[in-house]
């Protein structure tokens, strides 16, 4: 697998790079960013994979959210892929919207067409990614994975998924029950179908119930976030995680949005929770 790189810059000692690849798994070449931190010059260092929200690309974390400084700290490489497969080719939602379609993928494998072509998000994040950064660049195969939104969905329900793959898992903002919300219940009837059945696989409050390991998990919700009672219902992944004993960790911080300013506040409590399970 190659990959090119297409921009760079030094940031806390160590590296921010951008990279294009022509995946197999979603049909058409993707972007993704890494931050490799000063340690990764001399040794190989864990990765946290970071899955962004609806409307976001690999840039938003990276030029947002003042990772890179405690990633420098304690060791630790970013990953940021894209949120969607992209290009002339790839289905769009057919009015335009922002929330199904490019930019909006939901970490999911669609099922239906036009979409079941490119949509395969759920493995690219899972197999195709972590394989093309360990070969190409010095990492460990230790990983934990975040994200925001949509992306704190992704990452809820893949780390539900896969707890031998990660280390641990966390949050913010996320699409807590998608079976459950306009923005989920959009998304899943356009890349899935019809048939709810299919649903759950994809929902983290559904594979919170049922599953048999677990994972650390932190998850931060501002009180202030306008999309907070419609759409993110974080008291339903409240109740599942209580329903099972699952060891979640669920903090309201008062008077924050849905912003990247509510992220930037509280990207160090996620870095350090990552840290203790990614270099013990």
């Amino acid at each position: 697998m190659t990959i090119e790189n297409i921009s760079s810059n030094k940031v806390f000692g160590g590296w921010l790079k951008q990279y294009t690849h022509i995946s197999t798994t979603v049909n058409c070449s993707m972007r993704f960013a890494i931050y490799l931190p000063p340690q990764a010059a001399s040794q190989r260092v864990p990765v946290l994979y970071w899955l962004s929200g609806l409307t976001c690309t690999d840039e938003n974390v990276m030029q947002k959210s003042g990772i890179q400084r405690i990633a420098a700290e304690l060791g630790i490489a970013i990953v940021a892929p894209d949120t969607s497969p992209r290009g002339e080719n790839v289905a769009d939602d057919p009015d335009g919207a922002y929330d199904f379609g490019l930019g909006a993928g939901f970490y999911v494998n669609a099922t239906q067409a036009p979409f079941n072509t490119h949509y395969q998000m759920y493995d690219y994040v899972v197999n195709e990614l972590p394989a093309l950064i360990e070969q190409h660049f010095p990492v460990s195969d230790k990983r934990s994975i975040s994200g925001h939104s949509m992306g704190g969905h992704g990452a809820i329900t893949i780390g539900l998924k896969n707890p031998k793959q990660y280390q641990s898992v966390s949050a913010f903002s996320p699409i807590c029950h998608p079976i459950d919300c306009p923005w989920g219940q959009k998304a899943l009837t356009g890349y899935l179908g019809n048939d709810q059945q299919t649903w759950p696989e994809y929902d983290s409050v559904e594979l919170m119930k049922v599953t048999k390991s677990t994972l650390p998990m932190l998850v931060d919700q501002g009180s202030d976030d306008n999309f907070l009672a419609e759409q993110l219902k974080p008291e339903t992944l409240i109740e599942a995680a209580k329903a099972v004993n699952y060891p979640l960790s669920l903090r309201m911080q008062q008077g924050y949005d849905h912003s990247y300013f509510f992220i930037s506040s509280f990207i160090e409590d996620h870095l350090r929770f990552h840290g203790k399970y990614l270099l013990d």
